[in-house]
C-alpha cells in the first residue's frame, strides 16, 4: 500500500482550517481493525463446510468469537460516531458521491449490526457453547433446527451482501484517490508517525 504521504492532495491542503480534514485517530483505528477482522471472520465463514469434522467445532467457535469482537467494536464505533461527526467531504467530491455516501454507510452499519446477531442466534440454537479458553458460556439452549436453519441461511446471505458492498466501498475509495484525486481516502488513511 502507498505511504500516507502519497495519499495527500492539493484539495486537502486548500481545505478550511476550521473543518477537520481527517477522521480522528480512534475512528481510523476502529475502521481498519474492523475491516481486518471482517475479512478474517468472513474467510472462516466461507471455509465452514471445508473444515474436517474433528476440528470443525474449534473453527466455528473461533468464527463466533471474532464475530462477537466485531460486534463489540461496532458498538464502540457507533458510540464514538454519535459524539464525533465525520469530517466534511472535500469540495471537489462529486454530487453522486455526496448523495450515496451516507446511505451506503448506513447500510454497512445495519449489516454489521444484524449479521452478528443472527450469527449468535444460529450458534446458540445449534446447541453450541462459547469457549473463551479460560471461560465457557453455555446458554443451555437445546439444538433446534427450526430456528438455526433459517437464521443460518439469512446470516450467510447478508454476509455476502456485506462483502459485496464493502468491496464497492473500497473500490470507490480507490477511485476517489487515483482517478478523482480529491482526498476522500486520505481522510481515513492512518497518518504517518512524525519522526
Amino acid at each position: 500500500m502507498p505511504p500516507a504521504q502519497a495519499l495527500s492532495s492539493p484539495a486537502a491542503a486548500r481545505r478550511e482550517p476550521d473543518h477537520p480534514a481527517r477522521y480522528a485517530p480512534n475512528a481510523v483505528a476502529l475502521h481498519w481493525s474492523m475491516a481486518v477482522l471482517i475479512v478474517v471472520v468472513g474467510v472462516l465463514g466461507l471455509l465452514h463446510d471445508s473444515w474436517p469434522k474433528q476440528t470443525q467445532a474449534f473453527w466455528i467457535n473461533l468464527h463466533a468469537l471474532i464475530g462477537l469482537l466485531v460486534f463489540s467494536l461496532l458498538l464502540a464505533r457507533i458510540a464514538w460516531r454519535r459524539r464525533h461527526p465525520p469530517p466534511q467531504l472535500p469540495a471537489e467530491c462529486g454530487a453522486l458521491a455526496r448523495r450515496l455516501s451516507q446511505p451506503v454507510h448506513v447500510v454497512l452499519y445495519v449489516l454489521m449490526f444484524v449479521i452478528p446477531l443472527l450469527g449468535i442466534v444460529t450458534f446458540i440454537w445449534h446447541g453450541r457453547v462459547f469457549d473463551f479458553g479460560l471461560l465457557r458460556i453455555d446458554p443451555g439452549v437445546p439444538k433446534n433446527r427450526a430456528v438455526f436453519q433459517p437464521t443460518e441461511l439469512i446470516h450467510g446471505y447478508l454476509a455476502y451482501a456485506l462483502f459485496a458492498l464493502a468491496g464497492v466501498h473500497a473500490l470507490a475509495a480507490l477511485w476517489h484517490q487515483y482517478v478523482r484525486r480529491d482526498g476522500v481516502l486520505q481522510r481515513m488513511w492512518p497518518r504517518a508517525r512524525e519522526p
